[in-house]
């Protein structure tokens, strides 16, 4: 069913979006809060596992639905995105403002942050203006506790005139006081919230405007909200209250005539458009201010010294560079070195899998092509793909998601937000690339936290210069075989991830370099701005990360790159088994590609693995290896000694080493990126323009670099 609601009788605006009720008499509640203030933890808290998520249709924000039971009520909530206001100037906004205006929710919860409850007010005196049925939750009350901030919660709900419960949802602490106020909201009478006071002129043109708009909407809309929404003229808005009521308002001669009268009052009192916003959000500054100096106390003065501290050294202008490579490679060393025995490990079980599959073929009598495909073929590609991805990735993410969870991912963004302004893009974008480390896939997907369509696309179109983890173990081969020492222990292991640190670097380079030239001719445009909160330094909770991270980022990669793997790998084994003449499929290609691999400084054989490992880029050193030994079956070289040798034979020098490198850092995405891409954009055009870009930066580069190169050989 769509979304609706008994309580207003009308239906919603049509967005598509399903509200997935278990039973038709569940109530809705949608959960509102800033951003970093804890609400996503407070659904989980609230939710467990019973959820599901998806997109508001016809935007690419995501919603989530969870289902908990009251003592009286079953609940469907529905995450909101995380917003700072509802006036909509983001795709965010518009969606947040949208779903608790005209979405039909039984009640809305609006979540703060104990440790800027002033800032966090300024959202809930929006949401009580529209809604009479709201629960405040204030998060966070033992970071407030920490800091010697004091809350009066009771006078605060008095002050505001609707519930206000006080919670730690890390901790589930008064989870079941917030169930508990879900039932008193659908049974009571609606509140008498505290109502903003604007400037005089302003209150004498809503007292013109909103007798009108009542009589008209049948008390169907909070009417003195829609009367200051209709005197401010929100275009977007206008055409959503248009769809909800079946009719145009302004084609309505009353409204028109009182709209007029509103106008001029406004305009007698000096009061432009532009003056009018101003002084909207002022009039909500103030209040938030006089609730907060009436409801809160804080005992320091200095009660966020330390993370200001720690923050001259993060977003510093000349630590904040240093301390971000640094920790970028702490997390490349850890990673290196962490997933290095595991990796072994399961490519020891996995094999061992294959040769009790192989019995159970030959106890069979299945004919030797068969096995080939299936065991040699498909399930091979699948152990290479799963024993090389899941170490790094089951300890990169976690870390990751670490640093999130501490706060610092947001002062990345805002270090390197001057950057990517100076090449017309958004400072939102280096999140995008942090998520692009793990999978290209990933940092695609998260591009959506950028509203701009324009700097989205640019964010997209460059995500895959940054290397996933599917493109470290071919560059941590190269760089350990050619230019470390395959003797292994600490230092090699240290001057690995350095190395590793300083090719990202210069995939970020190639990402500013690619996303100026963009912006100054395909995609013109301005850099926009956008809010940054910085949140306060917090703890992670491990535990939580772990699973987290595992479930949701590990796991879901992992299984996308089987799903594209499996194909390939019964396609390189058929390549490298049917014979043509005196050679193999695999081999005229090799040979084919000879000569332009050379102008690159490759060779053939290894600009064919980069083709075949489109599904999947932990398969490039694998086929290079079987093509090398001419064998029909994707082989393993755990002695990096060993593949140093083959491929010294093969004609390998430092230069192809560089070249190959270069190569893996820049060349076309792995196909789950492109499906991704294609997914998010609904265009082949760009999702082709997506493949070009680095693979002829890659090309270029390495014929470039190959041709200086000889030249001092």
């Amino acid at each position: 069913m769509g979304l609706t609601s008994s309580s207003v009788g009308l239906h919603a605006v049509d967005s598509g979006l399903e509200i997935k009720k278990q039973s038709i008499d569940d109530k809705v509640i949608a959960i509102a809060g800033n951003p970093n203030v804890g609400k996503s933890t407070v659904f989980n808290a609230l939710t467990g596992l019973n959820q599901h998520t998806g997109n508001w249709p016809g935007k690419t924000v995501t919603n989530a639905q969870g289902y908990c039971q009251g003592l009286k009520y079953s609940y469907v909530l529905v995450d909101i995105p995380g917003t700072y206001s509802l006036m909509a100037h983001s795709a965010e906004e518009e969606v947040a403002r949208n779903f608790i205006c005209f979405g039909g929710p039984d009640a809305v919860m609006v979540v703060c942050d104990a440790t800027c409850l002033e800032r966090n007010l300024n959202l809930v005196l929006q949401t009580i203006e529209i809604s009479d049925k709201v629960l405040v939750c204030v998060n966070l009350m033992d970071e407030a506790k920490r800091k010697n901030i004091k809350i009066d919660l009771k006078a605060l709900s008095k002050r505001l005139g609707v519930p206000v419960i006080g919670t730690v949802a890390r901790k589930k602490r008064s989870l079941a006081n917030i169930l508990e106020h879900f039932d008193k909201l659908i049974v009571r009478e609606p509140a008498k919230p505290l109502r903003v006071t604007y400037d005089d002129v302003i209150e004498a043109a809503i007292a013109a405007v909103e007798p009108i708009i009542a009589e008209k909407t049948g008390g169907r809309l909070a009417s003195r909200w829609l009367a200051l929404k209709l005197l401010d003229y929100d275009d977007s808005l206008i055409q959503e209250v248009n769809t909800y009521l079946g009719e145009d308002i302004l084609q309505d001669e009353e409204i028109v005539a009182a709209l007029e009268q509103g106008k001029a009052i406004l305009s007698e009192g000096g009061l432009s458009s532009e003056k009018l916003k101003d002084s909207i959000v002022a009039s909500l500054v103030t209040t938030a201010e006089e609730v907060c100096r009436d409801t809160v106390t804080f005992e320091k003065s200095e009660y966020n010294a330390m993370d200001r501290r720690l923050d001259r050294i993060f977003t510093s202008r000349w630590s904040g560079y240093p301390v971000m490579i640094g920790l970028l490679a702490v997390v490349f060393w850890l990673t290196i070195t962490g997933a290095n025995y595991p990796s072994q490990l399961l490519s020891e079980g996995l094999f061992w899998v294959q040769d009790r599959l192989t019995e159970l073929f030959q106890y069979l009598h299945a004919p030797d092509w068969l096995h080939g495909a299936l065991i040699l073929g498909v399930y091979r590609v699948l152990a290479w793909v799963v024993s090389v991805m899941l170490p790094p990735m089951a300890i990169f993410f976690p870390l990751f998601t670490l640093l999130e969870d501490a706060g610092y991912l947001p002062r990345i963004a805002y270090n390197l937000d001057k950057p990517f302004k100076r090449c017309c893009a958004c400072g939102k974008q280096a999140l995008t690339m942090c998520m692009g480390f793990g999978c290209n896939a990933a940092g695609v997907i998260g591009c959506r936290i950028i509203d701009s369509p324009r700097e989205r696309l640019l964010a997209i179109l460059t995500n895959n210069f940054v290397p996933c983890n599917g493109r470290f173990p071919t560059l941590i081969a190269v760089l350990t075989m050619f230019f470390v020492g395959t003797a292994g222990g600490f230092f090699d292991s240290v001057l690995s991830a350095l190395l590793l640190t300083c090719a990202i670097v210069l995939g970020v380079v190639m990402t500013l370099l690619i996303t100026r030239i963009l912006s100054k001719t395909v995609l013109k445009g301005m850099p926009s701005s956008f809010t940054l909160e910085l949140p306060p330094y917090r703890k992670p909770q491990i535990g939580k990360v772990i699973v987290r991270s595992i479930f949701d980022r590990t796991l879901f990669v992992l299984g996308r790159a089987v799903c594209v793997a499996a194909p390939a790998g019964l396609l390189i084994w058929l390549m490298a088994n049917v014979t043509v003449g005196d050679a193999t499929i695999l081999n005229h290609c090799a040979d084919f590609l000879d000569p332009f691999g050379k102008l690159m400084g490759l060779d053939g054989v290894i600009l064919l693995a980069f083709i075949l490992g489109l599904p999947a880029n932990e398969i490039v050193v694998p086929i290079i290896i079987m093509t090398y030994m001419a064998q029909g079956s994707i082989l393993e070289l755990s002695d990096l000694e060993a593949m140093r040798a083959l491929f010294v034979d093969h004609g390998w020098t430092w230069i192809t080493a560089i070249s190959m490198m270069l190569f893996s850092l820049m060349h076309w995405p792995c196909s789950t990126t492109l499906i991704t891409i294609k997914k998010e954009t609904g265009s082949w055009k760009w999702t082709g323009v997506s493949l070009l870009i680095p693979t002829v930066c890659g090309i270029v580069c390495c014929i470039a670099f190959a041709s200086v190169a000889r030249l001092f050989v």
